[in-house]
């Protein structure tokens, strides 16, 4: 089977699991304890009004017609309407979107930038000092949750060094003087020609995202490292040094190329958890987003926005991962065969 019979496959495969997860979240949330049109109406509305909402809701319906209305919604891209904000959940979605997806994105830089370096050095070091010090750091940031680790941060570098802010995205002093162009302040704060509300930006978003990338810059160092350590003493790599090139070159251009397959497997997969990952992250320090919107939804039992938000990460989760797979297939042709193989 040719490889682009494969990607049609995983596109199936993709379309079925997001019919899966949209079935499972659908019913989940109609099964949640408390009437949500009582929930929107408030305590003091009458059973009449409660009555008239549920009806206008569809929630009176048999619960496989009520998903068949939400499916029908979905497929032209209504998500219903929050019962908390009464705007449509889409509308909420564009909101709040774009700051996790900024959050996450400098977490994955961090990710990036530290990960990677510290687990090539660490395979330079294979069971020396340097090696045993970023396998307990790596140990470390993967075994402490990170929603404590963000706490920690707010202590130290927020309450007693007073180095960084603590919540929010921006001072609200620069909030009135930046343009809404992306919805990404790091972005729109440049677009303004705002410097100061661009370093602001940075300066509230570096607690969290630091909090947010730790346990997936210990994951990214055990592999990198692993696979540097299994690469650096094959054939080809001491031919390389033996042709007298320099430990740089043999290291960053030939080892680590041909290291970091399951490196960059790891980053496709983090990307797409962070969205869940930043759930508590965004609790902690107050971060408007799309996880601190969904978190609200479900204490509100707002079942249109859970399911909205749920349906947001599941689609991009799945998506990152078919990007990946096309990825991989492309930085090496063995996979595209193994693949092509493997149908």
């Amino acid at each position: 089977m040719k490889y682009w019979q494969y990607l049609v496959r995983r596109v199936a495969g993709i379309v079925v699991s997001l019919l899966g997860l949209s079935v499972i979240i659908f019913i989940t949330s109609r099964v949640l304890p408390g009437n949500p049109a009582r929930m929107a109406l408030g305590p003091l509305a009458s059973d009449e009004q409660v009555r008239e909402l549920t009806a206008e809701m569809g929630l009176n319906k048999p619960l496989l017609f009520q998903y068949f209305d939400y499916m029908q919604g979905l497929l032209v891209g209504d998500l219903g309407t929050s019962l908390e904000t009464k705007r449509a959940v889409t509308t909420d979605v564009m909101q709040y979107l774009p700051a996790t997806l900024e959050l996450i994105t400098v977490s994955m830089t961090m990710t990036i930038l530290l990960g990677i370096p510290l687990g090539v050095i660490a395979a330079q070091n294979k069971d020396g000092l340097t090696d045993n010090v970023t396998r307990f750091i790596a140990f470390f940031s993967v075994s402490v949750p990170g929603f404590f680790i963000a706490i920690i941060f707010q202590l130290v570098f927020g309450y007693l060094l007073e180095w960084f802010p603590i919540t929010g995205r921006l001072a609200s002093a620069y909030a009135g003087n930046v343009s809404k162009f992306t919805g990404f302040l790091l972005v729109d704060t440049l677009l303004s020609g705002n410097v100061t509300a661009h370093i602001n930006a940075w300066m509230h978003i570096l607690l969290p995202a630091l909090a947010l990338s730790l346990a997936g810059i210990g994951q990214v160092m055990r592999i990198t490292r692993s696979s540097m350590i299994d690469v650096k003493d094959q054939d080809y790599v001491e031919a390389e040094r033996g042709f007298g090139l320099p430990s740089w070159l043999v290291t960053y251009k030939y080892t680590l190329k041909n290291a970091f397959i399951p490196t960059l497997t790891i980053l496709g997969l983090l990307y797409a958890s962070l969205l869940g990952n930043a759930f508590l992250i965004e609790l902690v320090y107050s971060w408007p987003g799309l996880a601190s919107y969904g978190v609200t939804a479900v204490l509100n039992n707002d079942f249109n926005a859970v399911v909205g938000v749920t349906m947001t990460i599941g689609i991009a989760f799945v998506s990152i991962n078919f990007l990946v797979d096309i990825l991989l297939g492309r930085v090496d042709p063995r996979i595209r065969l193994a693949m092509e193989d493997a149908t």
